[in-house]
């Protein structure tokens, strides 16, 4: 499955986050064969959970598919640069590639405020593509918030 495709992926859930009320974020886990195993969306409005990001329910879901924790092999698909703590979670499945497509200028861990997934200090940096149909997410999001201050 391509960078895009998968993208796509993401930015369906991202579409449907926005059935709860939530930020329109959407995130997949892609295996080596291209396989779709984890989705998320956030749900923190909807499941009244501070840790209901996109990232964090793909990880979980992608971990039950598999069995484990080591996500060893994937790839993190997501529509905005990840948290610190979507990062340390990805660092800490050994995720093999993660792949995003806006950057978040304001809580950005993946080159914007932080780089949590190539430091060097940490036992794994996985590979980053940034950039994936950023227009899109970034449309997706300015929509999303242009509406909550109407």
């Amino acid at each position: 499955m391509s960078h895009a495709a998968a993208m796509r992926a993401a930015l369906d859930e991202a579409r449907a986050a926005l059935d709860t009320g939530d930020v329109p974020i959407g995130a997949v886990v892609v295996d080596g064969a291209g396989t779709v195993i984890g989705r998320g969306r956030n749900a923190r409005e909807a499941d009244a959970d501070p840790t209901a990001h996109a990232e964090i329910l793909a990880l979980r879901e992608a971990a039950r598919a598999r069995g484990e924790w080591r996500l060893t092999g994937c790839s993190l698909v997501v529509t905005l640069e990840p948290c610190t703590m979507c990062a340390g979670a990805l660092v800490l499945a050994r995720v093999d590639r993660l792949v995003f497509g806006a950057y978040d200028d304001k809580a950005g861990a993946v080159g914007s405020l932080w780089d949590v997934v190539r430091d060097r200090r940490l036992n794994h940096r996985p590979e980053v593509v940034a950039g994936v149909l950023a227009e899109e997410s970034t449309a997706l999001l300015d929509d999303f918030f242009r509406g909550q201050r109407s």
